[in-house]
């Protein structure tokens, strides 16, 4: 991880999700890879983890990350109210007072989602109130005229219509939906009829891409 100034844990099935999706992933990385990660966030590096790779995040305990404390876990992704795997395109709105250097400029995203363990649980109230006071919620579900929702637009019933969060700096960004499945407009559905010129996914590494020619 030296040579390198972002990390991204993607989608996809780490270990076959046994014992609970991104549990056996976070934990071999725990007791082999601890020091690399935590040289990695003190470094002020960014750090993107995408459905399983969020859920790798939230059992690591890097995300929140409150107070600095990056292996404390205080929330979970677990199993859609639906009781199975949902496959759908979603709308997101995204909290424009976050710190998240991913979404900065970014008001809305329209991105797929495709999980069976998506629904964002908090440990107790308190921390809800965290992550809603200290603005670390950085996308939301909603329906299509832009206001918060539930199913199906909600696709799994996530407390608070949560999507995505962040840790206090902005540089750590977990998120369900898939940006990275919408890099191209050939990748929307609708793509012939809406004449749609750049995938909106994209936004979000460019911003990652952007931080780091500048700061890094």
């Amino acid at each position: 991880l030296r040579d390198y100034q972002i990390l991204a844990i993607p989608g996809g099935f780490s270990f076959g999700d046994d014992i609970g999706a991104g549990k056996v992933l976070a934990t071999k990385i725990k007791y082999n890879l601890a020091a690399e990660f935590s040289e990695f966030i003190k470094k002020g590096k960014l750090i993107i983890g995408i459905c399983n790779g969020f859920q790798v995040l939230v059992k690591l305990g890097i995300l929140p990350g409150f107070n600095g404390n990056y292996d404390r876990q205080e929330v979970t992704l677990t199993f859609n109210d639906s009781g199975r795997f949902e496959d759908r395109w979603v709308c997101l709105k995204i909290n424009q007072k976050s710190k998240c250097i991913w979404t900065r400029g970014i008001e809305r995203l329209y991105l797929p989602a495709r999980h069976g363990e998506g629904k964002f649980v908090s440990r107790e109230e308190k921390i809800r109130e965290r992550l809603i006071s200290q603005n670390r919620i950085v996308a939301q579900y909603m329906d299509d005229k832009g206001n918060l929702a539930g199913y199906p637009w909600n696709p799994n019933g996530s407390e608070l219509n949560i999507a995505g969060i962040c840790d206090e700096t902005g540089r750590i960004f977990g998120l369900m939906p898939h940006p990275e499945a919408f890099l191209f407009p050939q990748n929307h559905p609708r793509w012939t009829r809406e004449k749609i010129q750049e995938g909106e996914g994209l936004k979000i590494f460019k911003n990652a891409i952007n931080f780091v020619k500048n700061k890094l």
